[in-house]
């Protein structure tokens, strides 16, 4: 045997020796869906890989559908402004003359015609919900409109008074307010008027929020529910400027939603969203796409953890968190046309994982880079020395 020969030989051993040692930015797509079952540890169940179709998307899209605060909270007309305690009010009386159980008997007949309106001093309702009226007593007011106390008043003076026709006014509404916070610009307790105000309007006593509108959500708590949506959605469904009710809070919910972007893409790096999500169609495009000189088209990955009851899992036992989640592998295959049409439907999340794995034309083209580095030097080292 030929001394080149065997040098030839000894450098192309070394490079298969390299080979296994070779860089990369990942595993390749046959190393994923082998890996994910060969390495779970025994009676532990094993990772999820999910083909993305049709089928799947339409799953998944039905498992994120949010709910509307018009579905949820519903759509009715403001109620009317009660009086609560805590709230300031004026009283104001009238009697028909000659009557004066409020005033004072003019001496002039010409007077003794007119009607004086007596405005009682503004008082404050007390925690049982009462105020005070001379000649009336204490009248209920809590949970009642300013009519209907004016009717309980009269009621009251009905015998004392000689026609009495009474005004009741809130000065300070205390009670029926609504509280604003998170990322805006004041945190607000905003009253409610008979008016009727809706959410955006909670959103502009509070001077409007401090981060990008197609980041934030609001969030609407009333009593022991509470639900969110993307702020953009509320300003362009109108369904879903909701009317407030007393002890509403309304928080501003700054949320910068991401995923990561690895191997064979345009763009490896990690990528924002908005509130009201992306499909992963989007997301490729916001990474640049696939690198055409060595992407594998058919090993695109979405790495993400998703509730038990999401899907019909494929492979049984199935893999989950302490707290009930699955690591799951989305495997698109980009070779099929279908695909496109499924990957616009296809819901991005927060914190997933985009890989691409190179194609084997890729790993082949490495390992001829690295043997012919290695054969080459040493082929012509033996030329020269002949």
């Amino acid at each position: 045997m030929s001394l080149s020969y065997r040098l030839a030989a000894l450098s192309f051993s070394l490079a298969l020796g390299a080979c296994s040692e070779m860089p990369r930015s990942g595993p390749n797509a046959k190393t994923i869906v082998q890996g994910t079952s060969e390495t779970a540890a025994p009676n532990s169940g094993v990772v999820q890989v999910v083909d993305i179709d049709d089928g799947v998307v339409r799953q998944l899209v039905d498992k994120q559908k949010l709910q509307l605060f018009s579905e949820t909270l519903g759509d009715q007309a403001p109620s009317a402004q009660l009086i609560g305690p805590g709230d300031t009010v004026e009283v104001t009386i009238w009697e028909t003359p000659p009557a004066a159980l409020f005033g004072t008997a003019s001496a002039d007949p010409r007077l003794t015609s007119t009607a004086v309106p007596v405005p009682l001093p503004a008082q404050m309702v007390d925690r049982e919900g009462l105020i005070s009226v001379p000649f009336a007593g204490r009248i209920s007011a809590a949970g009642l409109t300013p009519a209907a106390v004016s009717a309980g008043i009269v009621q009251g003076l009905k015998g004392k008074a000689n026609q009495p026709q009474v005004l009741v006014r809130v000065l300070q509404n205390i009670s029926s307010t609504v509280t604003v916070v998170g990322e805006v610009n004041a945190n607000v307790r905003m009253p409610l008027t008979a008016g009727g105000e809706r959410l955006l309007d909670a959103l502009a006593a509070a001077g409007g929020v401090r981060q990008p509108v197609g980041k934030t959500s609001l969030q609407l708590t009333r009593g022991t529910r509470y639900h969110a949506l993307p702020l953009d959605l509320v300003i362009r469904d109108p369904r879903q400027n909701v009317a407030l009710r007393p002890g509403d809070v309304v928080t501003a919910l700054f949320q910068p939603l991401s995923f990561i972007a690895l191997g064979a893409t345009g763009k490896q790096d990690e990528v924002p969203f908005e509130a009201q999500g992306i499909t992963l169609a989007q997301a490729m495009g916001r990474i640049g796409g696939l690198t055409d000189n060595r992407s594998d088209p058919r090993g695109v990955f979405i790495f993400r953890f998703e509730p038990l009851a999401t899907l019909d899992w494929p492979r049984q036992p199935v893999a989950a968190t302490p707290d009930g989640l699955v690591p799951v592998v989305y495997r698109l295959d980009l070779s099929d046309p279908r695909s496109f049409f499924a990957m616009q439907g296809f819901p991005m999340r927060h914190r997933d994982i985009v890989y691409v794995s190179n194609a084997p034309i890729a790993e082949l083209q490495k390992f001829l880079n690295v043997v012919f580095s290695i054969t080459y030097p040493v082929l012509n080292a033996v030329n020269v020395l002949r």
